[in-house]
């Protein structure tokens, strides 16, 4: 193995550190609390995990943590009615409605209700919009934490060939906005794209958002590249359980300069980042100058 390994976890706790330290500077010289709303309806373990996680988290940092649980079978109209409320509440500066959404829920619709001021996820159209045309904007927490740590990495991003595997809202397309931002050569690739392979060998840096576990094997990487593995799938192996990344780890790390492993890569990085997003949140509502590092 010759790549350097790019810690995820350790990134993450500095940027939870430096979050929690701006917080306590926010109270003290302030007296505001950034508080952070979380939605969960129904009952998916997964979800369940995650919330627990963020609220864990979000009281770590020193903020407010507000998590309402509501029964799978909510109908939309009270769910918007609890969005509408959140976003009244000056309390609250940031909302995340935890998704999948039961099937009867229109997702679409539930992010989009939100103040777009609030949506710390950034899914919101109108924040998909100002991000695409380079203004400010609330930005999707893992790209956002994809960029920190090649920031990280690399100091000044301008000039390089990056290739993004994946188109997904959540990811592929918001990560390539991100990097055009930061005046890199960006290509959009995908499952179907004709010479895949070929492809992500040009690229400085390689963004794998597929979602196909290993899909990305060491003869697509160009030699000294840096390989952000966004994937989490689960496989089984050997009668085990284990977890990957989207990129074949062994044989990218033996040509890539750098890798994010899979676990403790991106996945710490991306509650990191909604605590930032949340503090950013709470400065932009009260013309409170934001911390520098911390958003795009």
């Amino acid at each position: 193995m010759s790549a350097k390994i790019i810690d995820g976890k350790a990134f993450a706790a500095r940027v939870r550190g430096e979050v929690a330290a701006h917080v306590a500077r926010l109270k003290e010289e302030n007296g505001i609390t950034p508080g952070l709303a979380v939605v969960l309806v129904g009952e998916d373990p997964a979800s369940e995990v995650y919330v627990r996680s963020k609220g864990k988290s979000t009281v770590e940092a020193g903020m407010n943590s507000y998590e309402h649980k509501l029964p799978a079978e909510t109908s939309e109209a009270d769910l918007l009615a609890l969005i509408a409320r959140l976003n009244a509440d000056p309390a609250v500066h940031g909302i995340l409605v935890q998704l999948p959404l039961p099937k009867h829920l229109n997702s679409d619709l539930v992010i989009n209700t939100i103040d777009p001021a609030k949506d710390v996820d950034g899914f919101h159209i109108s924040n998909v919009g100002l991000l695409g045309t380079g203004q400010k904007s609330m930005v999707p927490c893992t790209p956002l934490g994809c960029l920190m740590m090649l920031r990280d990495h690399h100091g000044s991003l301008a000039g390089m060939d990056a290739v993004v595997v994946g188109r997904s809202n959540i990811v592929g397309k918001p990560m390539a906005q991100l990097l055009l931002g930061d005046s890199c050569t960006v290509t959009i690739a995908h499952s179907r794209t004709k010479d895949l392979g070929v492809v992500c060998r040009r690229a400085d840096i390689l963004v794998a958002a597929v979602g196909r576990p290993e899909m990305i094997k060491g003869d697509w990487v160009k030699p000294g590249a840096t390989v952000i593995d966004v994937g989490i799938n689960r496989i089984e192996r050997d009668g085990k359980t284990k977890l990957v990344g989207d990129a074949d780890f062994e044989s990218c790390a033996k040509v890539a300069g750098a890798i994010t492993p899979v676990p403790g890569g991106v996945g710490p990085m991306t509650i990191a980042c909604l605590l930032a997003n949340t503090l950013t949140a709470a400065c932009r509502v009260n013309g409170i100058n934001e911390p520098e590092g911390l958003t795009a």
